[in-house]
């Protein structure tokens, strides 16, 4: 079973930065779809930023989301498991739990969440 806890999050205010991690545990997966996504009260849940490989494309791939693209930026440390995604110039609609993902091929694994709140 693999593990993902995620840190960081709190209340900020509009165009204010933050980062928050995702620690996973070690694992055996070879290939895998690994980011964040979030869900805020009401709304279905959506993906903000992924990085991952495949058998076919063994290279990490990195996508976001329009609505965060040249804002959040996924960043890692492979070497400690860790993902990291550092969001900047902050919006109100931005205001969600964010939930860290590990998607290797057929499973996936969910952290708890980290609340981000953005207002003035």
């Amino acid at each position: 079973q693999v593990q993902l806890v995620e840190s960081g999050g709190g209340l900020v205010e509009p165009g204010q930065s933050m980062i928050i991690s995702c620690e996973v545990s070690d694992h055996n997966y070879r290939f895998g779809t690994m980011g964040w996504y979030r869900q805020a009260p009401g709304k279905a849940r959506e993906p903000v930023a992924t990085i991952g490989n495949s058998p076919s494309q063994p290279q990490n791939t990195i996508w976001y989301a329009e609505s965060v693209k040249g804002r959040f930026t996924l960043a890692g440390c492979s070497g400690k498991n860790i993902l990291y995604l550092e969001m900047e110039n902050l919006r109100l609609e931005d205001s969600a739990v964010y939930l860290c993902v590990f998607n290797p091929p057929g499973i996936q694994f969910w952290g708890r969440g980290a609340q981000v709140t953005v207002s003035s």
